[in-house]
């Protein structure tokens, strides 16, 4: 009898693949099986204090949604054109279109929705920020139907946006939202999608690719799916609202039926903050000779970020970033929309139904504008804003913030008070400048500091849309 020698590292690398078919056959499916069996009872729980309850599409599988996409006949017609007008076989076409179709679907998981991401959510959001909801419309958000599609309208500050919408909502509601690219890596993309969220290319102009996200997202609205839509399409860059982008509320709209069984409802939804994470970094993006950090220097500076947060907590030295404050506004129903005006958005032409979508949109983030809540630190950097420069003692500061915030709650702003004590919420706000050296104080005197007055300014424009010309 002959022996057969093999060398060590071939023993090795069969014994991992036999490792690896083993944990394929029995670890991974028992693995899926968990998960999914512990999604169920907790779907179960949820559905039944949930306002809006989670539809049947949220839970179906992820790769059946994948094919009904894939052979959506609006794609289909979509990558007939694509063959024709770039002569490629129907193979190559169908690929990129499963591959666009895998990017931008979710996998939604009530268990990692209501049980890892709520705790995440909750617990991020309250170790950065004292949350608070200001002003909420009850009775409007009581008229609206349970089957409506309901989609939440806001701006958009941080990406601290995203942790605190899904937390404040997940009473009401299961949130899915669109996400930029920026997310796609592993492994925060897996939690993403688990949470309901879907990935957009910002800005693409690849035709088959909209389509496919078109569909992605009318089919999701005719499911009665709750959206959070951010019609300025990204961050604010010097703390002013931006115009909408129409092309997601368009996707939603443009097939509307007014005498279908469900209602197209949008909640405005106002949120502000005495501190955003990105501040820096955002107005850097308005500077055109600045130079701009790659992924790597902007990863490096998120570290060295949290590590001095972190070693701030180890002196016991660090101070949450001050409020960060939600307002829900009043409802805007499509099929009242529409109902007012006459009109069947399904009947309008393009150049039309562009104009009507376009008044939507300026009538929903005219809606939010008005919501933005007013918080100490914005309110402190409006009266330092408009003081050219001058230096003010700590009572003209006070008498200045009065008179402010009079004149914006005549104007119906909606001001948060911490505590009810307008003294507080100045004490505060300034204690918060002063600790970010956004302002020096020099023999009881308060200034800008120069090399701060971009940001002093960042903050003051999220809240001067709201003073009366």
């Amino acid at each position: 009898m002959s022996t057969v020698t093999l060398p060590l590292w071939l023993v090795v690398l069969v014994g991992a693949l036999a490792l690896v078919g083993l944990l394929d056959r029995l670890l991974v499916p028992s693995v899926r099986w968990f998960i999914r069996s512990r999604a169920n009872k907790v779907l179960d729980e949820v559905s039944s204090r949930l306002r809006i309850e989670i539809r049947p599409f949220q839970h179906t599988r992820r790769q059946a949604l994948i094919d009904r996409l894939l052979y959506d006949d609006k794609v289909q017609q979509a990558a007939a054109a694509c063959m024709r007008a770039q002569n490629l076989p129907r193979e190559l076409v169908m690929a990129r279109i499963r591959g666009y179709a895998r990017e931008i679907v979710p996998a939604f998981n009530a268990y990692f929705y209501f049980r890892v991401g709520y705790w995440l959510g909750r617990k991020i959001a309250r170790l950065l920020y004292r949350v608070r909801v200001g002003y909420t419309d009850t009775e409007g958000l009581a008229r609206v139907p349970p089957n409506a599609t309901v989609v939440f309208v806001m701006n958009h500050r941080s990406n601290m946006d995203y942790i605190l919408a899904a937390y404040l909502v997940a009473d009401q509601a299961a949130l899915s939202y669109a996400v930029g690219e920026w997310a796609r890596i592993w492994p925060l993309q897996q939690l993403i999608r688990s949470m309901g969220a879907y990935f957009v290319r910002r800005n693409s102009r690849d035709e088959l690719y909209r389509k496919v996200l078109e569909r992605y997202i009318v089919m999701a609205t005719e499911a009665g799916v709750t959206q959070a839509l951010y019609p300025e399409g990204s961050l604010t860059r010097d703390g002013r609202m931006r115009a909408p982008k129409l092309g997601a509320l368009d996707y939603m709209v443009r097939g509307f039926n007014p005498e279908g069984e469900r209602d197209l409802v949008f909640i405005p939804l106002g949120i502000n903050y005495d501190r955003t994470l990105e501040d820096r970094t955002l107005l850097l993006g308005l500077d055109q000779n600045a130079k701009k950090p790659g992924a790597l220097r902007a990863a490096w500076n998120t570290l060295a970020f949290a590590a001095r947060q972190a070693n701030l907590m180890i002196k016991n030295e660090w101070h949450r970033f001050g409020y960060a404050c939600v307002n829900f506004g009043t409802p805007v129903s499509m099929r009242e929309f529409v109902r007012v005006r006459g009109i069947d958005i399904r009947k309008l032409g393009k150049e039309e139904r562009y104009a009507r979508i376009a008044e939507l949109g300026d009538h929903l983030m005219h809606s939010v504008g008005k919501l933005i809540p007013v918080l100490p630190v914005p309110l402190v950097a409006l009266v330092f804003e408009r003081s050219a420069g001058k230096a003010l003692s700590e009572l003209e500061i006070k008498s200045e913030v009065e008179s402010l915030i009079e004149r914006l709650e005549a104007a119906g702003a909606h001001v948060y008070i911490p505590r009810r004590d307008r003294d507080y919420a100045i004490t505060a706000g300034l204690r918060m400048m002063l600790l970010r050296r956004l302002v020096a104080e020099r023999d009881g005197l308060y200034a800008v500091e120069p090399a701060q007055a971009a940001l002093l300014g960042y903050y003051a424009n999220s809240i001067a849309h709201l003073l009366p010309a």
